[in-house]
């Protein structure tokens, strides 16, 4: 089962938000953002358009990864997306998100997070369906999610524009895609459900991403309770 981006809870914010002060130069790609946007997009482009074997060879598949030891599958996934529509919006995602991130952390610190945020995904994700025989997930939503949630603890009252147009903190948005995605989590086990939306990948990956942002820069702590005036 490939679970469709447009269904996940990330594509009801905005994808353009305003640059903050913390970025030196707006819209101003840095190097490793600028990579890892080529990279998905020329993977992700030549599966979609001329080898689509190859979201099933790189696609996140626990049982492949318990009986074959194909753990390269926790990176690859996601590189590859279910169509195109799920690669813009992840794209989008990064594109926005990404440079006030490597800015602030460094290329070093960027990294980890990235693809520690890939990495904390796919484990709860792999631990939640490592059962099952049929799940094969893509996309680089985990990541992304880590990138969103660790810009929350920046930027905690940035706005989002939800549906283009209706503004909310990033804060709120960040609770409520958490309590969200693990009640869908729960919901999902109670109705013995083994399709539909990736929620794992999305809480993994923003829970992932707090906590490697606190382990990268402890002083983010003091900067997003200083929001709050404490």
């Amino acid at each position: 089962m490939f679970f469709d981006f447009f269904d996940a809870p990330l594509t009801l914010i905005l994808l353009v938000v305003t640059p903050p002060q913390a970025t030196p130069v707006d819209f101003f790609v840095p190097p490793l953002t600028l990579i890892l946007l080529v990279v998905n997009v020329l993977v992700s482009g030549y599966a979609l358009l001329f080898d689509p074997s190859l979201i099933d060879r790189l696609g996140f598949q626990p049982r492949r990864i318990q009986e074959q030891g194909e753990y390269y599958r926790f990176i690859s996934a996601g590189f590859v997306h279910a169509g195109l529509g799920h690669l813009a919006l992840n794209m989008i995602t990064l594109y926005f998100f990404g440079p006030p991130l490597e800015y602030l952390l460094g290329p070093t610190g960027f990294l980890l997070l990235y693809f520690g945020s890939e990495l904390a995904a796919h484990a709860l994700t792999f631990w939640n369906q490592r059962r099952s025989e049929a799940y094969n997930a893509v996309g680089a939503s985990g990541a992304i999610s880590g990138v969103v949630f660790a810009y929350c603890l920046y930027f905690p009252f940035q706005n989002l524009y939800l549906f283009f147009a209706l503004p909310i903190p990033a804060i709120v948005f960040a609770v409520g895609y958490v309590f969200g995605s693990a009640y869908a989590m729960k919901k999902a086990r109670e109705d013995g459900q083994m399709g539909g939306i990736a929620h794992e990948a999305h809480l993994g990956g923003a829970l992932g991403g707090v906590l490697l942002t606190i382990l990268l820069d402890p002083t983010v702590v003091r900067i997003f309770l200083g929001h709050f005036g404490l």
